[in-house]
């Protein structure tokens, strides 16, 4: 692979890793925007059949559709702010983007 093409991906990488980190920080205020690019890029990653979803079992794969489509489905609902379900809303972002954080 050609080392500039491999750097700009690796680039890439940590951007989208630090902007996952700051979305799913406790102290982040989440906007609609923010779970939107988050439920994309999880989507994207699936379709891409990313090898850190594949190492993931079943049952832990049912588990992150589950908080994708809670996240979706109050995405579609919720006309107001976030303010009120922030809590619960980041912890069903983490439970659906689980396998694509890089370890701490």
């Amino acid at each position: 692979m050609n080392p500039t093409v491999l750097k700009q991906s690796t680039t890439f990488t940590n951007r989208t890793q630090r902007k996952l980190e700051q979305i799913l920080h406790p102290s982040y205020a989440l906007c609609r925007e923010d779970i939107v690019w988050i439920l994309e890029y999880i989507k994207k990653k699936v379709a891409e059949e990313d090898p850190q979803m594949q190492g993931l079992a079943q049952p832990r794969l049912l588990r992150n559709f589950r908080y994708f489509a809670e996240v979706s489905l109050m995405l579609i609902h919720q006309h107001n702010g976030f303010d009120t379900e922030t809590e619960r809303l980041k912890m069903w972002l983490k439970e659906a983007a689980f396998g694509l954080q890089e370890e701490a």
